[in-house]
């Protein structure tokens, strides 16, 4: 999603100017990729007002809310051809006038002739990949697509490599890995669809074939070239009726190349024990992030992580925001100092003075093979463990575990075997006895990396978990938490990188642990400080909506900065205090929804049919809404729009002083689904 904020005050005298001041704000932008979505929030320099810039949308304007006009100002195009479904002439290829990063466009619709195209912000997506000539491999992210319409339209080379990453109901939930693949047009032998594979934690019950909820829905392009690469984020699937004859917005931002690889950009970075605050710090390995868990069991297409490090994103407009599905909940990106952590490969080797890359949620597997049958007949081996993990908890903390390669097992070369030491006397290799093993799908991809050197990890159990575990209680699961620090070699990644080395890799930077969806908007946003002693709006602009309710309003509202200071009566020593909750979106709605009315579906160009994947429930539901002022009727804008479907998704949050004499406002565009 691509969000914009604005500190500044401005004089209004009405509401026009009220909308026109917008256009001064600084921006962060945000466009999704749900594939989760993968939003992104950029912050741009304040925009001076231009005569040629419009009012063009959320998409949409208010046309019956106590705030007026709601409208996003856009930088428009001049003298951009047009041919056609698409624009053709090569001459407009520099976009003259367009600002990658700092600004949000539209797609050119088919109707489109040359005078519109000189009023308003809009580019193909033709233009955004001229010249296809320098582009030496392209990686698609999209929820339905129509490839041979974008091979042919976009003019893409038979020989250039190009990723497909879609959703398919059946492939995604297969548990075959060759079902992840699919090369289907063999004039094109480079192109690859891939299908992101859904996690069981999704399913319903343990029956992966009864599927369960969740589908990939992002709307990403990277293209690689010798020199930058571009990360296009927009609004519009891989079809050609959502880029010729629907309302999709789109952003681009242009990065250029390294003069040799950082790897460690495709981690958040962590200087000293402080989280890096800067906006544009992780934009990097956000984006790695995203893409490797697209990539999940496709070696082929590890090398597009290692593509990216040979980028310098450090000049990102913003944040990319990123969702993807499955059950989430709050990643802390800080390392608790009262930790110990603990390495060993083949003897001592403590993880001491080592860069701290992040951390991986796992498990521990094996302990019912050590602890309760013949490998452990006299029971010893369980008491001394037994009497660590009392220990532990005794004093009540998480216990380091001490990682050892394995390269002595025949049935899987990778193992990695997890031990527990003695807590009180700690002494690494010495006093240890094994818990278990890490799962294999996790040690195929940690024994590559860390045998060269390359990284190095350590962790820690919950003892109580661990003695439950090994007395054969009901729980058997044991979660582990895996850090990841650069090892001796890191530097010399580049020279010692094999083929294994790359999946491993890729493998490696998708299960890092990240903030997703909600927590990662509340994690981008909330650095800012809002001015919540002033009255405020929040309008959201939909193509489509799922379920309203007040828990998912209020959670989205929070995550967008909403606080409850001035509304409820709490003490500030309660927990929740200041904390916006379905509660208090019921009492006082937070969000008004833009949402086409039926009459004006149906009043459309070529009626109700291009709208009929946007309608999400009954005209009776529609009206119950706007009587509580939820939902509002969306009126498209720029005014030849009108009449076509939009498939955007934009939301701003306005602050509004209690005097008539100015307005402090923070403008927003998300794309969320």
């Amino acid at each position: 999603m691509l969000c914009e904020t604005s500190k500044i005050c401005c004089n209004v005298k009405s509401k026009v100017q009220s909308t026109s001041v917008m256009q001064h704000c600084d921006r962060v932008v945000c466009s999704e990729s749900n594939s989760d979505l993968a939003a992104l929030c950029v912050q741009g320099d304040g925009l001076d007002l231009q005569d040629d810039e419009v009012q063009v949308p959320s998409d949409t304007r208010v046309a019956d809310g106590n705030f007026g006009t709601s409208s996003f100002n856009l930088r428009s195009t001049d003298n951009l051809p047009h041919v056609g479904d698409f624009v053709k002439d090569k001459t407009c290829s520099k976009n003259v006038g367009l600002q990658p990063g700092k600004n949000f466009y539209l797609n050119r619709l088919a109707f489109e002739d040359q005078s519109s195209s000189s009023r308003h912000s809009v580019i193909s997506l033709p233009e955004l990949l001229h010249p296809v000539q320098s582009i030496s491999q392209i990686f698609i992210a999209t929820f339905t697509s129509d490839i041979l319409w974008f091979l042919s339209a976009c003019e893409i080379p038979s020989h250039l490599p190009v990723t497909v990453a879609c959703h398919n109901t059946e492939r995604c939930w297969s548990s075959s890995t060759e079902n992840r693949t699919s090369a289907p047009y063999p004039e094109f032998p480079n192109l690859v669809v891939v299908f992101p594979p859904f996690p069981e934690a999704i399913a319903f019950g343990e029956d992966l074939k009864r599927h369960g909820i969740g589908c990939h829905h992002p709307k990403l392009f990277v293209l690689q070239r010798d020199d930058n690469i571009r990360v296009i984020i927009t609004s519009a699937n891989l079809v050609p009726t959502q880029w010729n004859a629907v309302t999709n917005t789109i952003w681009w931002q242009d990065f250029p190349r390294r003069s040799a690889p950082d790897y460690s950009s495709l981690f958040t970075q962590f200087p000293g024990r402080e989280v890096n605050q800067d906006p544009k710090s992780d934009f990097a390995s956000c984006l790695a992030g995203f893409i490797a868990t697209l990539l999940t069991d496709v070696p082929s297409q590890a090398q597009w992580i290692v593509e990216l490090a040979k980028y310098d994103f450090g000049g990102a407009m913003g944040h990319l925001v990123a969702s993807v599905p499955g059950i989430h909940s709050y990643k802390t990106p800080y390392m608790m100092e009262s930790r110990h952590y603990a390495c060993a490969e083949r003897g001592p080797s403590g993880s001491s003075g080592m860069k701290f890359l992040g951390s991986v949620e796992a498990s521990v597997v094996g302990l019912s093979y050590l602890f309760h049958n013949a490998t452990d007949a006299n029971g010893a081996k369980l008491k001394k463990l037994t009497s660590f993990l009392r220990k532990s908890c005794e004093n009540a903390k998480d216990l380091s575990i001490v990682l050892t390669r394995n390269t002595n097992i025949p049935a899987d070369a990778n193992a990695v075997s997890i031990h527990v030491s003695n807590p009180i006397e700690f002494s690494e290799g010495v006093d240890c006895v094994q818990l278990g093993f890490l799962p294999r799908n996790i040690a195929k991809w940690v024994s590559p990396l860390w045998d060269i050197g390359i990284f190095r990890f350590s962790g820690y159990v919950c003892p109580k978990e661990a003695l439950g575990a090994a007395l054969g209680g009901n729980n058997k699961k044991v979660r582990l938490i895996l850090h990841v620090l650069q090892g001796p070699k890191f530097q010399d990644i580049t020279k010692m990188m094999q083929p294994q080395h790359v999946i491993a890799l890729c493998s490696l930077v998708a299960a890092i642990e990240r903030c997703t969806g909600l927590w990662r908007l509340q994690e981008v946003l909330g650095q800012y400080k809002w001015p919540e002693s002033l009255d405020s709006e929040f309008v959201y602009g939909a193509s489509s909506i799922g379920s309203i309710n007040a828990k998912f309003l209020a959670e989205f509202s929070a995550a967008a900065g909403k606080r409850s200071f001035h509304q409820f009566d709490s003490e500030e020593s309660d927990p929740e205090w200041g904390c916006w909750n379905a509660r208090h979106e019921s009492k006082d709605p937070s969000i008004r929804i833009i949402f086409p009315t039926i009459e004006r579906v149906k009043n459309a160009h070529s009626g109700i049919f291009p709208s009929k994947r946007v309608l999400c429930f009954s005209e009776k539901t529609w009206q119950r809404l706007r009587t509580v002022d939820i939902l509002h009727d969306a009126i498209p804008h720029p005014c030849d729009r009108v009449g076509h479907p939009m498939h955007t998704k934009v939301a701003r949050r306005r602050f509004q002083s209690r005097t008539d004499a100015s307005s402090c406002a923070w403008l927003g565009l998300l794309r969320v689904t």
